[in-house]
């Protein structure tokens, strides 16, 4: 097999259904069919899965998937199933299955028909199964959910740790390592524990731009700075993670008796209620919901416009992944932690009893996060040096500090004595150990390493603490300094720092804040994503448009979208004809639900005598409206819609794109002569179901909710149907 000359996309199409790959996938795939160890690192929804299904389905052998979830290996074995007419392509091997089960699994890889095989971990390190696949041609090993290899990760599993051995008993081939979240520290100690520290590495970037970052001080009127903030919020929905279950349990109830729909959400609750809790969420019955890091998992509601953190998270990681769940449709999305000393000496007590080397692990996340809380400098830019992404910009404008930047100081002297003691102490130790020695500080660990002794020794006291702090963490960002990825913790000092100390050049600080002396006061309306001009217009519009969906018992979305709604409260559109310039509305639309929305409109613009824009337009698709045009004839004609694309010149995905445009801007269109030739019967009435009960028109929460045997193409071309027929 010449595997330069396999044509990917039609095996993809072949196997898949797909037209085209996502992202860096064609090339993950390559590198796995090359020979080559790979590790993936890939948000969630990004189709990870596909990086080893494709490979195992060309490759000779048996690709053996590594996998912690019994209930995912099922979904996924039935989905591989759902794509090939040999039910034996792909087995499981757990602990769920009786005697008779595995010597099916076994017979069918035996006779070569089984392409892939998931194994939990336990299963694995079995001495009958170590024998059995000691037999088998295997293609590679492929390793999901890797973090969880690693002590640092936020879902450690010791038998994860026996994967290596394990493989070299069996034999060796090649390993494809995927994750959703893993930092610098977790990417390395995975490599190191599978030995695969030459394996090429597909990194997906951790920027969202959309989301807003904020700290505050929490103080001991937290609830009724919350309650204040969730007010100006009216109509949104927001998620407050709270590290307890008790205090879930209060602060919900303080919403409810100030008038915010609030819902508590905890695992030690009875899963109907937390079932229905859900529901209530979605179908925006409740607006806030008030949880523990158990809420939000399985759920992927994407208009979540702010997420605040009552208490200060455990790690970063755990951080990002819960503000992760704000604006995931590109819109708004605010993410306010609170924090306070008392807070992090709370966590730190926690550790205490734990394993030394647990507590070790533990405290040095807690000082990564109290690092991001404390500091004066871009948020987004500490986020994404902590999982090893450089972001160049100074300021990104979209987080507290950027927006009321701190003045600057010169501290090139500072850096200097910062750089000499790391020297002086044989690159060798941690920032709190080198910041006591410029202190002056006498500690036991000083004084026994005779740190007291050094000529740096002390010469620091005229700045405080928390300057050393912002010296050091900025030197890092800068480069001139790197914590040792190895022995976590430790600084050395890199080549631009030591350049830095033969000829110093200006370096310029924002000295971290004083969290205990800073005010908390009202929480100031800036923007986060998306800014509405009006938000009383904004608000009157979305209830509207409720209304509306239930007078025609149809979703919200499927009326207007969020952005359709913030257009028209930017701009005022008071006549059907202004409205038609809204993007997401057209003729169809604004003909069957815009004359209320613009009589609203016009009254609220007469009532408070607003002077509106003079250029009703809000955008132009003048370059398109040939092809939409021609689009549309092709349709009526019933040209088949992979044959439209191909005369267009435009990918599949592509035209999915234009055709959706058109439908959400209202214009009806009928495509069941392709659906009935591309999608069973049962699957179209399942997803077409799937809309009309659900309160967002979001692909990744329909994939979610349908599962894998649906495609997204299936799932967008029913979407197309449900659209047009129900809200055209």
């Amino acid at each position: 097999m010449d595997k330069k000359k396999i044509d990917l996309t039609s095996l993809l199409k072949q196997h898949f259904g797909f037209d085209t790959f996502k992202g860096d996938q064609e090339a993950i795939i390559r590198n796995v069919l090359d020979g080559n160890d790979t590790f993936v690192l890939m948000p969630t929804g990004g189709g990870k899965s596909l990086c080893y299904q494709l490979p195992s389905l060309i490759m000779e052998g048996t690709a053996i998937v590594i996998s912690p979830l019994i209930a995912l290996m099922k979904n996924q074995v039935d989905a591989i199933r759902n794509y090939s007419e040999e039910d034996g392509v792909a087995h499981f091997l757990n602990s769920s299955l009786n005697k008779a089960a595995i010597e099916q699994v076994k017979a069918d890889v035996t006779a070569g028909k089984t392409k892939l095989l998931y194994v939990a971990p336990e299963s694995l390190t079995k001495e009958e199964n170590v024998e059995f696949l000691r037999t088998v041609k295997i293609s590679f090993y492929a390793i999901d959910e890797a973090h969880c290899i690693s002590e640092w990760g936020h879902d450690f599993r010791p038998e994860y740790r026996k994967i290596r051995p394990i493989i070299n008993e069996i034999c060796k081939a090649p390993v494809i390592a995927l994750t959703a979240t893993a930092t610098h520290k977790v990417r390395d100690d995975i490599k190191k524990s599978l030995g695969i520290q030459d394996a090429r590495e597909f990194c997906s970037s951790f920027n969202r731009p959309n989301l807003y970052y904020e700290v505050r001080t929490k103080t001991k009127d937290v609830d009724s700075d919350i309650v204040r903030f969730i007010k100006t919020q009216e109509g949104k929905s927001g998620i407050i993670y709270c590290l307890s279950r008790k205090k879930v349990e209060e602060l919900a109830e303080v919403l409810r008796a100030n008038e915010i729909r609030a819902a508590a959400y905890h695992a030690g609750m009875d899963s109907a209620v937390r079932s229905q809790t859900q529901d209530d969420f979605i179908m925006e019955r409740v607006d806030v919901i008030v949880a523990t890091i158990a809420f939000g998992m399985g759920i992927d509601k994407p208009d979540v416009r702010y997420v605040i953190h009552y208490d200060i998270p455990k790690s970063l990681e755990g951080y990002y992944q819960e503000t992760g769940r704000g604006g995931r449709d590109g819109g708004e999305g605010r993410c306010i932690a609170f924090y306070s000393q008392k807070d992090l000496q709370k966590l730190e007590k926690f550790l205490e009893g734990k394993p030394i080397a647990e507590q070790d692990i533990g405290r040095q996340l807690l000082q990564e996060t109290t690092n991001y809380c404390e500091t004066s400098i871009c948020r987004r830019k500490m986020l994404l040096h902590y999982f090893g992404e450089t972001y160049e910009k100074d300021n990104c404008g979209n987080c507290d500090n950027c927006l009321n930047p701190k003045k600057k100081v010169e501290a090139q002297e500072l850096l200097c004595t910062l750089l000499e003691t790391v020297v002086a102490v044989k690159e060798n130790f941690k920032s709190e150990h080198l910041i006591n020695i410029i202190l002056g500080k006498e500690t036991s660990d000083v004084v026994a390493h005779q740190h007291d002794e050094l000529e740096t020794f002390g010469t620091g006291t005229a700045d405080e603490e928390r300057t050393w702090n912002a010296v050091l963490q900025q030197a890092l960002l800068s480069g001139y300094l790197l914590k040792e990825v190895e022995d976590y913790g430790i600084i050395k000092i890199t080549a631009a720092g030591k350049k830095f100390l033969k000829n110093p050049k200006s370096f310029k600080i924002v000295e971290d804040r004083d969290m205990e002396e800073e005010e908390s006061d009202d929480m100031p309306m800036r923007a986060g994503g998306t800014v509405v001009v009006d938000p009383a217009l904004f608000s009157m519009l979305k209830d509207l448009r409720k209304k509306v969906a239930k007078k025609h018992d149809l979703p919200p979305y499927v009326i207007f979208q969020d952005p359709s709604l913030e257009a028209m409260a930017t701009t005022y559109p008071i006549t059907l004809e202004e409205l038609r310039n809204i993007p997401g509305v057209g003729e169809g639309k604004a003909k069957r639900y815009g004359q209320e929305f613009v009589d609203l409109i016009r009254r609220h613009v007469e009532e408070n005598e607003i002077e509106r824009p003079e250029d009703m337009r809000v955008r132009t698709v003048a370059n398109k409206s040939k092809m939409k045009v021609s689009i549309i004839q092709s349709i009526d004609r019933k040209v088949a819609l992979d044959d439209i694309a191909v005369a267009k010149g435009i990918e599949f995905d592509e035209l999915l794109d234009e055709v959706e445009s058109i439908v959400y801007s209202g214009t009806k269109l009928n495509i069941d002569y392709f659906l009935e030739e591309v999608i069973d019967d049962d699957k179209v009435d399942d997803i077409y179901e799937y809309f009309k009960e659900s309160e967002t028109d979001d692909i990744e929460a329909a994939i979610d909710e349908l599962g894998d045997e649906y495609t997204e193409e299936e799932i967008r071309l029913v979407r197309l149907k449900f659209i047009s027929e129900m809200g055209n």
